[in-house]
């Protein structure tokens, strides 16, 4: 197999759709002698702010010596950026070399089991497992989670810590339609005798969690009772313990950055104290302050300002708008706009009428996207556009500044497609 082949053959696995459950990953896994179970693993869950969190962690480690594999989803700029090593993708021959390990096994796991085909996620989570398990082995592995945590593809190992970034209202036709539900999906990250460290808001969310915890005797680390942040303009202190670290300053923008940032460091420093790292100081805030994420408030054009965001539930909406708000000092601004089935698209949409000048609706490619016009359907706005072909409007585009946003997927293609002059 070449690697267009390669990858023709992991989105085909798409057709399988999403399929909850862990027993055709540990079928899978058992083949390969469970590579899972040798490495060194974080866990990283939440409804928003995984993606930053793991780069905060990897980048710091990196910065302290370490070698790092990650694992994230959705991509932004290239498939083979989900399995990464210190930040650099896996190489076009080790994912042919992985798909040609995985592919038999896959196909076994159809015709000598009951439990029907793996799903594209499940594919692409036995690589990793076993590019960091067996082929290319590492200091220590983040791992983010995909779709809640009690039945999703990554929960199979046993990490030596866990982060819980939040819990808001996502997925909620599998999840659950309140926040209790989601908690009680999500806290399966919290594992026995086993660090967690989380920042969830809601008080029926964070009473669950919190007590679950306790039930599975795992440290609990809480944002805002044992982390606390002091926000001092785009800086802040860090307090935890005995741990003061000030003026942090972030690339990063928006106030849900340094919530992240200030996860990422309390993992850190419970890594040191347990004696699994020698601790940098320094060159952990050194990482942590340099670390840039694609497609998370990114500007990508100065003048006329344009900014591309993956924001996809009304609470990374809401942190968009707080950070447009705060950094960029804009009450009003164009927004483009594509989304996903499945999710808030009216609340959603209502928010950001908050700052949005004009809506401009467009369609892109991708087998769960809604269509203009479905969009158009679920909002209550005057100021609406169609529009049929978004990378010709992004490069003619001359108004006062244009947000980009509304679903991951929907960036990484505009990343893709489109060239920011």
């Amino acid at each position: 197999m070449n690697y267009l082949d390669s990858l023709y053959w992991i989105h085909e696995r798409s057709k399988f759709g999403i399929k909850p459950g862990v027993k055709r990953m540990e079928w899978m896994l058992e083949q390969f002698n469970n590579p899972q179970d040798k490495i060194r693993g974080i866990h990283v869950g939440g409804t928003n702010g995984k993606g930053s969190t793991v780069a905060y962690l990897r980048t710091a480690l990196v910065e302290n010596g370490y070698e790092v594999g990650t694992f994230t989803s959705p991509f932004i700029e290239s498939f083979n950026e989900r399995i990464s090593l210190n930040g650099t993708p896996i190489t076009n021959d080790e994912l042919v070399q992985l798909v040609e390990r995985v592919k038999p096994v896959s196909e076994a796991l159809e015709t000598e089991t009951e439990l029907g085909g793996a799903t594209e996620f499940e594919i692409i989570t036995t690589m990793m497992f076993l590019y960091f398990g067996e082929i290319h082995p590492v200091d220590f592995v983040i791992i983010e989670a995909g779709l809640g945590i009690k039945h999703d593809s990554t929960n199979v190992f046993k990490p030596i810590l866990s982060i819980l970034t939040s819990i808001g209202l996502d997925h909620t036709d599998i999840l659950g339609t309140t926040y209790l539900d989601i908690a009680k999906d999500k806290a399966a990250i919290i594992k026995p005798n086993t660090p967690i460290i989380y920042a969830v808001k809601n008080d029926d969310a964070l009473k669950y969690v919190r007590d679950y915890a306790l039930e599975q005797n795992a440290k609990p680390i809480e944002l805002d009772r044992e982390i606390t942040i002091i926000s001092q303009d785009d800086e802040f202190t860090y307090r935890y313990k005995d741990y003061e670290l000030e003026t942090i300053l972030l690339n990063m923008l928006g106030e849900h950055q340094k919530e992240n940032a200030s996860l990422a460091i309390t993992a850190l420093i419970e890594l040191n104290e347990a004696h699994m790292i020698d601790l940098d100081f320094n060159k952990m805030i050194d990482g942590i302050e340099s670390v840039n994420w694609t497609g998370r408030i990114e500007q990508v054009k100065e003048h006329p300002l344009m900014v591309i965001d993956g924001a996809h539930n009304n609470e990374s909406v809401e942190a968009l708008i707080d950070t447009i708000k705060h950094y960029y000092g804009r009450d009003k601004i164009d927004v483009l706009f594509s989304a996903i089935k499945g999710k808030p698209i009216n609340s959603m949409m209502s928010n950001l009428s908050d700052i949005a000048s004009r809506f401009y609706i467009a369609d892109f490619d991708f087998p769960k996207a809604l269509t203009k016009e479905e969009i158009a359907e679920e909002i209550n706005f005057e100021n609406i556009e169609l529009v049929d072909d978004y990378v010709q409007f992004i490069e003619n585009y001359q108004g006062e500044g244009l947000i980009i946003t509304g679903s991951l997927y929907f960036i990484s293609e505009v990343k893709a497609k489109t060239k920011f002059n």
